[in-house]
């Protein structure tokens, strides 16, 4: 069969709709692996995998104790520049491309899972949100505090609303040149260190979902109340809270973006934050690979190291190739995100293929440890319970299979 008769066999739209391209290579020319980073992209990276390891890594069970994010290992994020990665410079930020936060996040995630969610959400749906549809004079008010100072957060999730996110009760009613926000909020992320909050309300419940407009709530706003820290399973030192908003007035120009938009907007950039959470878990997933394998070449049974059984073998060869899988789709979407290219289909794919990786990753080192993957005293368990979120937040595992069939509906319809 010739290359013109299957040209044939695709379907018209396809080609008219360029969800196919056919191109002539270059003599010569060949693009880079996704696994080639630029001299800055390795740059963070390594330094953010130093920062890691000797400021974040002796904290972990502190934080974990705790049940929140050191003040110390706050100060470092943003005195390395790690609060303000795409913030361009003008406004205190590193101004680096997003591959450079996914790097980072990873990085970050091989130690915490905690202090990765914090970088993650910080960046990719608070900053990113801002920089792409904000005014200068929301620019200049919010970026550099967000690059310098305190964190932010995306308030969009409601106790009735989760993968349904555009049936959200919380109203923003009209008065005079205000608005005044009334609704409750929930699983919200960074809320308990956060110094504003993008929040989702309908202004416009008449239209439905198409009144979701987004507003700015300072955290000392009058009315707003952030209840107490979830206890949950897992990164149990990023902040989960409840927040209510009784009565919160914020004037029209808090407004971020088109009014009516939010809608948009969440559905959007929560795109790219799922690329975000896709880091988390390959590098949640890495890290318990890194604290396990050296473990199976050193433990002795029948007189030999465990690593030489071959069903060992096959289980951690397995796995290992599972992990590069999900960390290719990963770094593909992120560079569909930098080349300015769709990415709804990529991005659903790189979050379901690495959350599920990492639970598998996980669950299988627990096993490879036997008695002791299955205590405190080992980090194992800390990697198995951080990596269940990557499954739930931002989208579950069937919201993305949805998303994907819904892509691939298109491309063939």
């Amino acid at each position: 069969m010739n290359f013109g008769s299957i040209l044939r066999q695709i379907p018209r739209k396809l080609i008219k709709r360029k969800c196919i391209q056919v191109y002539v290579s270059q003599r010569n020319y060949s693009p880079g692996p996704l696994t080639q980073f630029t001299d800055d992209e390795l740059m963070m990276k390594e330094t953010v995998a130093k920062l890691a390891k000797e400021d974040i890594a002796p904290l972990v069970r502190k934080m974990e104790k705790e049940g929140r994010i050191d003040d110390n290992i706050l100060n470092k994020l943003f005195e390395n520049g790690l609060m303000g990665i795409e913030i361009p410079e003008e406004y205190g930020g590193t101004g680096s491309n997003f591959m450079t936060t996914i790097l980072a996040i990873e990085e970050i995630a091989k130690v915490d899972g905690s202090v990765a969610a914090l970088v993650d959400i910080h960046n990719t749906l608070v900053n990113s949100l801002i920089i792409k549809i904000g005014s200068e004079e929301q620019k200049q008010k919010y970026l550099t505090e967000l690059a310098q100072n305190y964190a932010g957060s995306f308030c969009l999730t409601e106790p009735g609303a989760g993968s349904d996110a555009f049936s959200l009760k919380t109203e923003a009613k009209k008065d005079g040149n205000d608005y005044v926000i009334n609704g409750t909020k929930m699983w919200i992320s960074n809320s308990d260190i956060a110094g504003v909050f993008l929040v989702f309300a309908n202004a416009d419940t008449s239209a439905g979902y198409r009144g979701i407009t987004t507003f700015f709530v300072e955290r000392d706003t009058p009315g707003l109340i952030v209840c107490k820290p979830e206890d949950k399973l897992g990164i149990k030192a990023s902040g989960t809270c409840m927040i209510h908003f009784e009565n919160v007035r914020v004037p029209e120009s808090n407004i971020l973006g088109k009014f009516g938009h939010g809608y948009k907007y969440a559905a959007g950039f929560l795109n790219e934050g799922r690329i975000g959470i896709g880091a988390q878990m390959i590098g949640i997933a890495q890290g318990c690979l890194d604290a396990t394998i050296p473990y199976t070449l050193e433990r002795q049974q029948f007189g030999k190291d465990i690593f030489s059984f071959q069903s060992m073998q096959h289980q951690i060869a397995q796995i290992t190739t599972d992990l590069e899988s999900a960390r290719l789709l990963v770094y593909n979407a992120a560079r569909l995100v930098d080349a300015k290219k769709s990415i709804m289909k990529e991005a659903a794919m790189a979050k379901l293929v690495a959350s599920e990786t990492a639970l598998r990753v996980t669950a299988k080192c627990i096993d490879f440890m036997g008695g002791v993957g299955f205590t405190t005293d080992f980090p194992q368990e800390k990697y198995f319970r951080d990596s269940k979120i990557g499954t739930i937040y931002e989208g579950t595992s069937n919201m993305q299979l949805s998303t994907i069939a819904k892509c691939i509906r298109k491309e063939y319809s």
